[in-house]
């Protein structure tokens, strides 16, 4: 059911193939004069400066429409204040692709506080404010006065978690489907190598953007349900209880209509409706669509939201999904099934094409902190079946691991050796979304496919998940063996509940592939958080680290562990957050800087921040309700639990802790949490005033012997 024709397969007449990959994709009239070429293909428009890394999404896919013979132009950050920037390059012949570049826009720019961010890494010299706030949103509609009659595509993270109707952090309210805010004929969601090659193709041989409804990772705007086609109510697949008003037994028209009155109920079609069937016929299935609550009705009723986010996290497996429709006003948002997981051949194939890995002469001398960041990192595959609620790369890249060879990555580390400037000899990364999921995969692929289980490994590992870590062995060991390879480090995080699995990767990870410390992330220690989460116990962090202190003393090496918690996601209670508070004490460990759950588009955690409801578990109008911290102050007192040790934090969580009747915490023993005296010149911030210390002098900071816990990357950006 899966299989699909390898993605190289498709070029363009002969003569169009042979011409020669251009230098880097053209910025400019110029360059597109020095290539010989009058107009471009396809134009790329995107919100990050352009770097020909295939680790940045806009070279991706420019280089895979290249390699079909296309020529393809990139707009990197134009000035979004008027249409004539985006006219640069002239015409495209065939479309227009939109994307905010590698993050989210919002997140890119705000906090987690809403704190405006004073750079942005993604920019030559990390320069602020060259991308607008929804960025695709804003570069679709001047496309669209540049030139109104070409075709917009758009796509990339910030598309992808908009597609259906979504709460909006920034805004505090539920958007639209971001395809109709942008006015855009199309919008390809995940990975979109195959979607977009179907798409070039097929307008390449004359067919109407309009008429691309069929392809999969793709949503459009229509009106009415195709003939043929079955409709399922998803609120009888999984019902939340009572929903709309009763139907008005006079209608003559086959609609169904509400009594005056009744509220936002827009009109269902009441012909193809399965409402009392609980499954269609196999054969039935490829024509079947699971009717969502309408834009109007999630936007009112939290518990409508909350089980349209379930329907939709159920119908993310490939193998299995159905299509979804949403209805907003009088048209209706279609998700066609997600893409097809990409093939080790293909992956080989899109990872080495002619990236020049170097960010593009026009940018000159100019650092792009991201590019710095990744030059000397490889990809090895995509993907994650971890599931964890706040994050949104399974939203984005799908639960299936999609791998590259052995042979192709390490092709790439003796091209990174051999023509990347600057390289010392240490490979920075190997690894992706996690660090340990290369090659792991469901041990049937039949049960693989008919699976709807959003994590592999929550509550426990999914016995039939093979769990081998054998081949990512290996592949480290060939890499490091090169000669001009000093050393391969390991800056993906690591899901330390499947490396204790087996205990050979941790050996192999402490003894040769970390650089003093290592990064995990348990979010939390309380049942309770983590069960929000879909993140493990603490016992298996206690084991990992038990493995990894035993190993790094077998090779007489002194390493830590940086662990990454999250303040104020939902599910956390002041209780939870204390008790993470004395366990960071207890084991010694001081945080520089604390991340606030950020409620990213689509993710699970965000409908359960909007609703108060736990879409995880079959709702109902009666379920219980989830603790959400909302507001400035809650979010602040749960960031400073985590941040006990600062001195400014301790007016507010004295007061906290008297609250909660705690008071036994605030004192000078070791098992007490914050002193009851204040050093001179802190705390002003919550008490308003200078609060001395008994003993005139200010606190000096304990050493422990542990690090610091470094800033945790943004939850939610994702990564390509």
């Amino acid at each position: 059911m899966l299989a699909a024709p390898q993605l190289q397969s498709w070029v363009l007449p002969a003569g169009a193939a042979r011409r020669p990959p251009a230098p880097f994709l053209p910025m400019s009239r110029a360059e597109m004069e020095q290539l010989g070429w009058e107009q471009c293909d396809v134009i790329i428009v995107t919100g990050d400066a352009y770097v020909d890394h295939p680790s940045f999404g806009m070279a991706v896919i420019g280089r895979v429409l290249e390699a079909q013979g296309l020529r393809v132009g990139i707009i990197a950050q134009p000035d979004w204040h008027s249409a004539g920037p985006f006219r640069a390059l002239g015409r495209p012949r065939l479309f227009f692709g939109v994307t905010a570049g590698n993050m989210d826009s919002m997140v890119n720019r705000y906090t987690a506080d809403r704190r405006v961010r004073s750079d942005d890494a993604y920019t030559p010299e990390g320069k602020g404010g060259l991308r607008p706030d929804r960025s695709v949103i804003v570069y679709a509609q001047r496309v669209r006065e540049a030139y109104r009659d070409v075709p917009v595509v758009i796509g990339s993270i910030e598309a992808s978690l908009r597609r259906i109707a979504h709460f909006d952090y920034w805004s505090e309210k539920v958007r639209r489907s971001i395809l109709l805010d942008a006015k855009a004929d199309l919008l390809v969601y995940g990975n979109g190598e195959r979607q977009v090659m179907e798409i070039a193709r097929r307008l390449d041989a004359g067919e109407h953007i309009g008429s691309l409804t069929d392809i999969r990772g793709t949503v459009y705007a229509r009106r009415g349900l195709p003939a043929g086609w079955i409709e399922i109510d998803s609120t009888h697949l999984d019902a939340p209880g009572p929903l709309n008003p009763p139907l008005d037994p006079y209608a003559l028209d086959g609609v169904r209509s509400a009594p005056p009155g009744a509220g936002k109920v827009a009109a269902e079609p009441g012909l193809n409706v399965v409402r009392f069937l609980r499954s269609v016929r196999n054969e039935d299935r490829a024509h079947s669509v699971i009717r969502l609550p309408a834009y109007e009705q999630v936007a009112d009723d939290p518990v409508l939201y909350a089980h349209a986010s379930r329907i939709l996290h159920l119908e993310s497996n490939p193998g299995n999904a159905r299509a979804l429709v949403q209805r907003h006003g009088d048209q209706d948002v279609w998700l066609n099934p997600p893409p097809i997981p990409l093939a080790m051949a293909e992956m080989d194939w899109i990872y080495e094409l002619p990236y020049r890995r170097q960010p593009h002469p026009a940018y000159g001398q100019a650092q792009i902190p991201a590019y710095k960041m990744i030059r000397f990192s490889v990809a090895i595959q995509r993907g994650c079946f971890g599931g964890c609620t706040f994050c949104s790369i399974t939203e984005h890249e799908g639960r299936i691991i999609q791998n590259r060879s052995e042979d192709s990555v390490i092709r790439e580390i003796e091209n990174i050796r051999d023509q990347v400037p600057g390289f010392t000899g240490v490979i920075s990364d190997l690894g992706g979304p996690t660090a340990n999921m290369y090659r792991i995969a469901c041990r049937s692929p039949a049960i693989e496919s008919a699976c709807r289980r959003p994590s592999c490994v929550f509550p426990g590992i999914c016995p039939n998940l093979n769990t081998d870590h054998s081949a990512l062995i290996g592949l480290y060991r060939r890499a490091r063996e090169l000669p001009g390879v000093k050393k391969v480090l390991i800056a993906s995080g690591v899901r330390y509940d499947l490396a204790i699995e087996s205990p050979e990767y941790v050996r192999e990870l402490a003894q040769h592939h970390v650089g003093g410390y290592l990064k995990i992330a348990p979010e939390h220690v309380r049942e309770g958080p983590l069960s929000m989460m879909m993140k493990p116990g603490v016992g298996s962090y206690y084991r990992f680290k038990e493995l990894f202190d035993k190993y790094s003393q077998e090779a007489g090496k002194e390493q830590y562990l940086i662990p990454y918690f999250i303040a104020a996601h939902p599910g956390t209670t002041d209780a939870d957050m204390l008790e993470l508070a004395l366990w960071l004490k207890r084991n010694g460990f001081r945080a520089d800087q604390v991340q606030a759950f950020l409620p990213a588009p689509m993710a699970t955690a965000t409908a359960m921040y909007h609703t108060g409801r736990n879409p995880l578990h079959r709702l109902t109008r009666t379920s219980a309700a989830v603790a959400v911290p909302k507001g400035l102050r809650v979010r602040r007192l749960h960031k400073a639990f985590l941040r006990y040790h600062d001195a400014n934090n301790w007016p507010l969580l004295r007061e906290a802790l008297r609250r909660m009747g705690r008071a036994d915490l605030i004192g000078p023993g070791r098992h007490q949490l914050i002193p009851s005296w204040q050093p001179q010149g802190t705390g002003q911030a919550h008490e308003g005033r200078r609060a001395a210390n008994p003993r005139g002098q200010p606190m000096r900071t304990q050493h422990t012997g542990l690090p610091r816990v470094p800033r945790p990357p943004a939850k939610g950006s994702g990564r390509k």
